[in-house]
């Protein structure tokens, strides 16, 4: 009892000390996230076969939501299977609050995320390449009817407007409560996350745990991007954080965050009709992941 208490403390006040960058890191995502959406989503459909480019430019911007938009704009045919995955595949999720809550250098954090975008452009432009050669990139036509038909969201309607004007009546107050409603979010996972993992390296060992992780770069690789699948900013949380406690080395952390693209895989399950193809993008994301975390990691990659 006396050890979980001691770890309970420690854990604790690990995480307080966190939560001030936490929220002023949330505030700002927010702010942009809140007046710069619509542009963002504009760019994306205009970006036509740069899309793959575009979106993952656009998808490493920290904001919360571009995955979920990506997911749901794909599934309306708006844009590429190219262009949904090189968002996923550069989407930082939780990783940016964690870098600068940490107060790491900046630059490590760009660099990071700078490997992220260059897998996704690459990526992304391959398959809708790939896809145009073997003539399986669609029929060209929008899907929105269909999308809206299935989701009952009643796109013909004037809601759009209204909700336009709700936001601009909610203001700074939405903001700020999002805000509040993120850091508390990412501040539990965190607790969590040092919690267990500290009282693992009670009981095992710090050694014994390297050994597990760090030691077999090949195991930790592919169970860290099984982990990044997870829809839930837990899962980046999980990643960084281990990351920079240095129990994953670089090439599994680069797997785990490639694959950790928030709730774009789960929006994509939610809203696109073909259960297939939402099986073979999530399939090929997670393959992609794993073999840029062995590269990363064959090559002796540091961040």
């Amino acid at each position: 009892m006396e050890l979980l208490l001691h770890v309970l403390e420690h854990s604790f006040f690990d995480t307080l000390a966190l939560v001030p960058f936490l929220f002023l890191t949330y505030l700002a995502m927010e702010a942009i996230e809140h007046s710069a959406s619509a542009h963002v989503q504009a760019a994306v459909e205009r970006s036509g076969k740069a899309g793959p480019v575009v979106g993952a430019l656009l998808g490493a911007l920290p904001q919360c939501g571009f995955s979920a938009m990506a997911a749901t704009l794909y599934a309306g045919r708006v844009v590429t299977a190219g262009t949904l995955v090189a968002v996923i595949l550069s989407t930082s999720d939780e990783m940016v609050p964690v870098f600068l809550a940490h107060q790491e250098p900046v630059a490590r954090m760009l660099a990071i995320m700078a490997a992220k975008v260059a897998v996704g452009v690459v990526v992304g432009l391959l398959v809708d390449v790939a896809l145009r050669v073997w003539h399986r990139a669609g029929d060209g036509r929008l899907h929105i009817h269909e999308l809206c038909e299935r989701e009952h969201c009643h796109c013909d309607d004037d809601g759009a407007t209204h909700g336009h004007g709700h936001d601009h009546a909610h203001g700074r107050s939405a903001i700020v409560r999002s805000a509040l409603v993120h850091t508390a979010q990412v501040t539990f996972f965190i607790f969590v996350v040092t919690f267990v993992f500290g009282l693992l390296i009670e009981y095992v060992g710090q050694d014994a745990l390297g050994a597990l992780l760090a030691n077999h770069p090949v195991r930790a690789t592919f169970l860290a991007a099984l982990i990044g699948l997870i829809p839930n900013c837990g899962a980046s949380v999980a990643i960084t954080e281990l990351y920079l406690d240095g129990v994953l080395a670089a090439g599994p952390m680069l797997a785990g965050l490639l694959a950790s693209g928030g709730v774009g895989l789960l929006v994509l399950w939610r809203t696109n009709a073909s259960a297939g193809q939402n099986a073979i993008i999530t399939a090929f994301v997670y393959g992609v992941a794993v073999a840029v975390g062995l590269f990363a990691g064959a090559l002796g990659i540091l961040f």
